[in-house]
């Protein structure tokens, strides 16, 4: 297990009391625990308050556009399928501007391991409503209430059979980093679902409401059951279940490509003959 200390500690930009502070707790305590050392990591994010999180951790990272974290972590995981790849941002991100993505890695499920800051606000861009944010929620920028009926992520990975579905709350570090491992050793997609309060713009959803609401899977339940998963998935609101909710083994991505092996492709010796055989066949 590697120290801790490994992966520094960086003076965060993040307001006092925010829940981004116990998600980056969380991650560090699962990749000491994991030993994975930051050099066999690449951590990728998007736009917005979580997508900050990158510039607080000694690891290779790819901070990129807003909604756009998903594909470039999908080039780097088949680029060099050894690496350990972690998406990390916002609900917004995530789920608003990178929504189409979301769907998409989802169906392709390569090996890495999406962890979403979901606070159901837009916490960077001064509080309006996210994807996330529940119908009939105030906001600076709907004042009458947020119109739209609020996205369920979990019931959408879930419906579309993910191979892996977690929900987590960051009140609830140790529980939280358990996830975290799960979701990195797990060959195949995997999201993490985070409950995260936004302190300054969400006044509703608070640490306070979560913790009266969110309970953890029991010891029993299948998370094979797809079933069981759907009706799991579906609930969010006087209770909150939280912990794996869906796990499969289906095969990623990256195994039915003939042209993914060992080791990264920068590192592969070229078979110069073959390649002069396909360039004369085009003369």
């Amino acid at each position: 297990m590697l120290p801790i200390e490994t992966y520094g500690d960086y003076e965060t930009a993040w307001c006092p009391g925010c829940g981004n502070h116990n998600i980056l707790k969380a991650l560090k305590q699962a990749l000491a625990a994991l030993d994975l050392p930051p050099h066999k990591l690449a951590l990728f994010s998007g736009i917005g308050q979580a997508a900050k999180s990158p510039h607080y951790l000694n690891c290779n990272f790819f901070n990129g556009l807003h909604g756009r974290s998903l594909p470039p972590a999908q080039g780097a995981k088949l680029a060099n399928p050894e690496l350990a790849v972690i998406v990390e941002s916002g609900d917004g991100c995530s789920y608003g501007e990178g929504g189409n993505h979301f769907l998409a890695a989802v169906r392709r499920n390569l090996d890495i391991t999406c962890l979403v800051h979901d606070n159901q606000i837009y916490g960077l861009t001064k509080g309006q409503a996210s994807p996330t944010t529940g119908q009939g929620h105030a906001t600076k920028a709907q004042p009458f209430g947020a119109p739209s009926e609020a996205f369920n992520p979990v019931a959408v990975a879930v419906a579309m059979r993910a191979s892996f579905v977690a929900r987590g709350f960051s009140g609830d570090t140790e529980h939280l980093s358990e996830l975290i491992m799960a979701g990195v050793r797990h060959k195949g997609f995997a999201l993490i679902d985070i409950l995260q309060p936004c302190v300054t713009f969400n006044h509703v959803n608070t640490f306070g409401w979560y913790r009266e609401r969110c309970v953890k899977l029991a010891d029993g339940y299948d998370r094979t059951d797809w079933r069981a998963a759907m009706d799991k998935a579906a609930e969010f609101g006087e209770t909150i279940p939280i912990g794996v909710i869906y796990e499969n083994d289906r095969p990623t991505f990256e195994s039915r490509l003939p042209t993914v092996g060992p080791g990264a492709l920068a590192e592969r010796v070229p078979d110069m003959d073959r390649m002069a055989e396909i360039l004369l066949s085009y003369a």
